[in-house]
């Protein structure tokens, strides 16, 4: 039995959601609201410690990280493979899944909690996060209120514009990250990728091929993109359509 604990905005339960897919698979899913707290109560703590999702339950085994879950599924179960066949494939699979963790998930959501979704930090909801995970939560949010003027902002969009470009100069190759093969390297960064070209920010950094694969990741895609992305990403747009990108424009 395959049980999945996720929440519909979260682009790591989305990467998840398309490698289930992919594999042809069925679960149970429990929709955490992030929002009200749910994924800190004790009951799912148990689960996962971090109080984040997703969470992937196969017959009572636990797995943690959405990349780690990934490479779960490719192992655990049959079906079209997600991982090349020889050691140099896998590794060069992982380059791009490892990146999402190191910093390609922080500088997305330090664009897009900066332009849009600071609004919703309440008061009560600020002070639990504080009890949790201590004062420099309140730090951080301060600073995602100051919107474009968030300090880490620039930052955070030259990585996503460095990371547009290494995805651009693999695509020399083929319709893929690897070339002719479809791998979790795909599926991992399709979350980020499809905010990206939501707001044009692939046209407007001219990245052509990128711009190519846009109709076939919307088609793999197809409904584990969540409206609610759609209104994250129109603030985004709001940003990019004042110039805010200006003063940290890498060309």
């Amino acid at each position: 039995m395959l049980e999945l604990y996720h929440n519909d905005m979260s682009v790591c339960a989305q990467k998840v959601r398309l490698a289930l897919a992919e594999k042809g698979l069925s679960y149970t899913g429990h929709h955490m609201n992030l929002r009200s707290g749910e994924q800190k109560k004790p009951d799912y703590v148990k689960l996962n410690p971090k109080g984040v999702v997703p969470t992937l339950v196969h017959d009572g085994f636990v797995v943690c990280e959405s990349v780690i879950i990934n490479e779960y599924i490719e192992d655990a179960f049959e079906g079209p493979a997600l991982m090349p066949g020889n050691a140099q494939g896998r590794a060069r699979v992982r380059h791009w899944t490892k990146q999402i963790d190191d910093s390609i998930f922080g500088a997305t959501a330090t664009v897009s909690v900066s332009v849009a979704f600071h609004h919703q930090y309440t008061p009560e909801l600020i002070e639990e996060q504080v009890r949790f995970r201590g004062p420099s939560y309140r730090q951080m949010v301060e600073a995602f209120r100051k919107g474009v003027d968030n300090p880490a902002f620039p930052a955070a969009i030259r990585r996503m514009d460095k990371m547009l470009g290494d995805m651009d100069k693999a695509l020399e190759d083929g319709p893929w990250l690897l070339g002719q093969q479809f791998t979790l390297a795909d599926v991992v960064l399709f979350g980020s990728f499809l905010a990206w070209s939501v707001l044009c920010f692939i046209a407007a950094r001219k990245r052509d091929r990128l711009a190519g694969v846009v109709p076939q990741a919307a088609t793999l895609s197809g409904t584990l993109i969540s409206v609610v992305a759609g209104v994250v990403l129109w603030g985004v747009f709001v940003v990019w359509a004042h110039q805010a990108w200006i003063g940290v424009r890498p060309y």
